[in-house]
């Protein structure tokens, strides 16, 4: 009967152990992606024997930030459903609106849209971006009905083509050459989705949330 009481601290830490790594991971692999696990094992404070103990390769370990990736962006995208996906907001504020959702989510795991590519394969990376391709697709589609986006393209592959720039800006990001909050790519996003630049620019500056004053 005391068996599982006893073990119950040992679980702990072991998913204790185990959030570290990852979050050491997230950092140290985006400061080098080349990073090895003995030396991201040193970088979270714990023994090699852990690190392998949860994660016994390289591929694993990615898999495993994969995973929380893709649990990360679809907890935003639920957590701002009601107001990005709902119909009876214009579909330009929606684009906007949802862009700047996933913006946080995707600069948080840049490093791993590389890496997986070459570790994981192109299959995965488009199965973690799946959820919001389906989402941006749906908002073109209403935008399109309501005359909001130029019907220039079809919306899955304008869709797809707004991914790929994402995609490229976050990389340029693990460059250094761009540093955003997601404002510019918002104002970016909406272009390239056919919206006029100074249209595009107040719809952002009215949809996105006022910073909160210190203190509150």
């Amino acid at each position: 009967m005391t068996k599982p009481v006893a073990r119950e601290p040992q679980r702990r830490n072991a998913r204790s152990n185990r959030a570290r790594i990852l979050a050491t991971a997230r950092r140290e692999l985006g400061r080098n992606p080349d990073t090895t696990l003995e030396e991201l094992a040193r970088a979270a404070g714990v023994v090699r024997r852990t690190l392998f103990g949860h994660f016994p390769g390289r591929t694993a370990l990615l898999e495993a930030l994969a995973e929380e990736a893709s649990e990360a962006l679809r907890g935003a995208m639920a957590d701002g459903a009601e107001r990005a996906t709902d119909p009876a907001e214009p579909a330009e504020r929606a684009l906007a609106r949802f862009t700047l959702l996933i913006w946080p989510v995707g600069d948080r795991y840049r490093m791993l849209l590389a890496l997986a590519r070459h570790d994981l394969g192109e299959e995965r990376v488009a199965e973690i971006l799946a959820p919001a391709r389906a989402e941006v697709t749906a908002i073109l589609e209403r935008g399109g009905q309501e005359g909001s986006f130029p019907a220039h393209l079809p919306s899955a592959v304008l869709s797809a083509g707004l991914e790929a720039m994402i995609v490229a800006l976050l990389e340029q990001v693990n460059t250094g050459a761009l540093e955003d909050d997601g404002t510019r790519v918002t104002v970016a996003m909406l272009i390239a989705a056919g919206v006029p630049e100074q249209r595009a620019r107040a719809v952002v500056a009215d949809v996105r949330p006022a910073p909160a004053a210190q203190g509150e």
